[in-house]
Parts: structure tokens; sequence; C-alpha cells
């Protein structure tokens, strides 16, 4: 047995979303967000729920604090709600919803726990959505005052702020395969949110700066691995393709490499991007969007492995690279790959070369239920957090300047178009009675952050 033993200071953490396990809908003067609006519209989320109770935690989040210092946890990456903060999306504040994350830091505080505060998990004032969301330039602006009013209030305690969770889901997932809200199928506008999703976050990070003295600043990727079927020319340009997709359309600009060329060759060729190319992009964007950050928060799921579809079967390679059996995917229906994790850190650190990176998601979705006992014993999760986290040691023993790991998700939680239908947490929640349990998973976890270490 070997036993993986972590950097002193290494930064063990769970991580949230506000839609997902805050309610509270109508409270306080929140606001209407996009993702209020989409998942009560008819045959947009799987079992037909939405999240205006979820956990409760706007109610409950100080037993939920009391949760996460009993395992031992180090920090808590949470997202705060753009409409809880500002209902419009701009112009008047409002006190109740500030007062609520204020609330929040200084309790975790006083537990020891660090915040890790994302200013977008995806739940946009619907009121600017009703302007052209993030297809309008002038959301990339609202989006600097909401940080500026949130930094403000906030920055004197929290030193650690993500400005953007997943801005391919943002953009791709919603606005071109519509899967989220706004639920929207329109490839060139997918295109031109991505754009100002990163123009705002590059034009925040000054303003996050200044208010935060002595912060660290960065934003959060959901990367895969890509690899090709075979190595057949038309399997390896579909890997290409996908990637670019998928990681370097974001990861390029972020760090000074403009958008991929070849990416925008591709889009242009399809009809996605006008014949004289990426129009949105105006002069001094790309260095606004370059804007050096502290850190690259990274999550990870799952790899994908590409076979054309431009060559039929018959004609192509035989496969080389196969994906695991079904019998072993997560509930969610996606393949366990521990290795791809070692693989993305190790390759973002190659090829990018950021100054720090966090694993800002990893989880896996398994319904394990509570027992006769009360009980959940959830092995699965337990064996994928271990192999997961086996394979981060790797990547930092290879270089990667890894700081953290926020293990997803604390509570079971809304689960975006899937509802109520997939259970992601540490611990169990019981939506009728809002009852938690931790489960196997994470009496195991706080083991290993009591150890700093795993065993194989």
């Amino acid at each position: 047995m070997s036993k993986y033993v972590f950097p002193d200071n290494f930064v063990w953490g769970t991580a949230t979303s506000s839609y997902q396990i805050e309610g509270a809908a109508t409270e306080d003067g929140r606001g209407e967000s996009i993702w209020d609006r989409f998942s009560k519209t008819p045959g947009k989320v799987n079992d037909g729920t939405n999240g205006d109770v979820a956990c409760d935690h706007y109610h409950r989040y100080r037993d939920d604090i009391a949760l996460m210092k009993d395992l031992g946890v180090r920090a808590y990456r949470f997202s705060v709600a753009w409409p809880r903060v500002l209902p419009k999306g701009r112009g008047e504040v409002n006190a109740a919803g500030l007062d609520f994350y204020d609330r929040i830091v200084d309790t975790l505080l006083a537990a020891g726990i660090e915040p890790f505060v994302t200013l977008y998990h995806w739940d946009l004032p619907q009121a600017l959505q009703d302007e052209g969301g993030w297809t309008n330039r002038a959301t990339a602006e609202a989006f600097v005052t909401y940080a500026d009013v949130l930094s403000r209030r906030l920055g004197d305690r929290v030193k650690k702020w993500i400005t953007h969770n997943e801005p391919w889901c943002a953009s791709l997932l919603s606005h071109q395969i519509g899967l989220h809200a706004p639920g929207i199928r329109d490839y060139r506008a997918a295109l031109s949110v991505s754009h100002h999703l990163l123009l705002s976050h590059g034009l925040a990070v000054p303003v996050l700066r200044k208010n935060s003295p002595g912060a660290e600043v960065g934003i959060t990727l959901n990367l895969t691995p890509t690899v090709p079927a075979s190595r057949s020319a038309a399997d390896l340009d579909a890997a290409r393709h996908h990637d670019g997709y998928f990681n370097r359309w974001f990861l390029d600009p972020l760090f000074g490499r403009h958008y991929p060329a070849d990416m925008v060759a591709d889009y242009i060729k399809a009809g996605h991007l006008p014949p004289e190319g990426f129009t949105d992009v105006r002069p001094g964007d790309l260095e606004i969007i370059a804007t050096p950050c502290d850190f690259l928060g990274v999550n990870y799921y799952n790899r994908t492995v590409m076979r054309s579809d431009k060559v039929p079967e018959e004609q192509n390679l035989p496969r080389t690279e196969h994906l695991a059996p079904r019998e072993e995917w997560t509930e969610m229906g996606w393949e366990v790959y521990p290795d791809g994790l070692r693989q993305i850190l190790t390759r973002v650190h190659l090829e990018y070369g950021p100054a720090k990176l966090y694993v800002t998601e990893n989880g896996a979705s398994y319904s394990d239920a509570p027992d006769a006992e009360g009980r959940v014993r959830d092995e699965r999760r337990t064996r994928f957090l271990r192999d997961h986290f086996i394979a981060a040691r790797r990547a930092i023993d290879a270089g990667a300047p890894l700081a953290g790991y926020f293990v997803w998700s604390l509570l079971d939680n809304f689960e975006w178009e899937r509802g109520y239908t997939q259970r992601f947490g540490i611990v169990w929640v019981d939506y009728e009675t809002q009852k938690r349990i931790p489960k196997d998973s994470a009496l195991w976890y706080r083991r290993v952050i009591a150890a700093n270490g795993v065993e194989d």
C-alpha cells in the first residue's frame, strides 16, 4: 500500500453554487434569474423541478458551515447569486442580499474556513437577459459593476475570487446546444457570448484587486483531455477540433494567445462566424482578456474520445482507444477516468504556465441512499475521489503547481437540467425534510484532510 502525501498548506475544500442550493428564490428582494425562468419552462428540466427551495441553504447556511467544520474542510468555494445582490442586474443594490453573503463570509471565517467566492455560476439576472443577455456587450460592463459592488463589501475578508465558472457551459452548452439557461440554439450567438464572458472577466480582475488588496483572482474552466479513437487522419482532426471547441477556445485567449486560428477558420467555414472573422472582438479586447491571473481553476469530470463523423465507420481505421464499459460510468453517464485529471493538469502547466492551479470541482453522481441504520455507504464515490486524488498528486510530482482541491459537491442539490435526479453530494439531503446525513465518503474525506494524504 502506498501513501500519497500532499504539500504543506494544500487546500482541501468543498464547493457549491448559489442556484443549486440556496432556495429562497423570491425572498428578501432577490430578483429573477435566467434559471428561475428556464427551470419553470415545461420540458427544460427532466423531472420538472426548480431551485425555489433546493437545499434551503439560505436559511440553513450556519448548519451547513458547521458540517464543513466538523469534516475539517479548510476552504469553501461558493457562488453569489447576482440577482440577489442586484435584482435587475444593475442599478439599485439589494442590501438584504449583500447582508446574506456578508454573514456567510463571517461565519466561515469564524469556523476557520477560507471563502473562495465565485461571482458568476450561471444565474444571470433575467432583466439583463431581456436586453440580450451575454450576447449584449453591455452585460460585460454590468458584470464589472456587480463585481465592484460585491468586492467593496466583502473584499476586506475575501481574498480568493473566481470571476466565472465554466464559460464553456455559460456560452456553448447554453446558447449553442441549448441544454442550460437561457436555452438558445444559435452557434453564432454562443460564440459572441463566449467572448463577452471572457471580456467581462478581464475587465473585472483589476476591480477585484483594487477592492480586495492582496487577494488572488482567477477563473475556472471545465476541461477535458481529448484523444482520437484511432490514429486516422479523420479521427486526429476530430480530436483537434473538439479540443479547440472545448479547451483551447478559452485557454488560449486567457493566456495571451488570442482565439485559436484553426477554430476561427473552422467556424467561418461552417458559417458560425462571418467571412470577415470574429467581429465581436474589438481593438484592445484580447489584451484585456489576457490580464494575468493569480490562478486557474480546473473542473474535471471525464475525458473525451473522438471518433470522426465525416468518415463511415467501415472506411476508418479500427479504434484503438475505447471508453470504459458503461457499467463503470457514473450515473450522469460519464466515464470514470482518473488519469485524465493528471493529464489535463500537466498539460495546462506545460503549455500555458499558470502561476497556480486549483481543482475547483471534481466529483461523481451516485444515488446511494441511507440504509436501515441511516448510513450512506457510497463506496463508489469514495473510490472515485481516492483515485482522482492520487492522479492529482501525480500531477504535482510532474511539476503542476496545484495548490488545492475542492470536492463537488458538499450537498446533494439541484443538478441543472437533470433536476433532483442526480446526487453529487458527500452529504445526503432529504429534500422533503432538509435533513443532512454525511455519507461515508464525507467521513473518509475528513480522514484524508487530517492526514493531508491518501492511501491506494
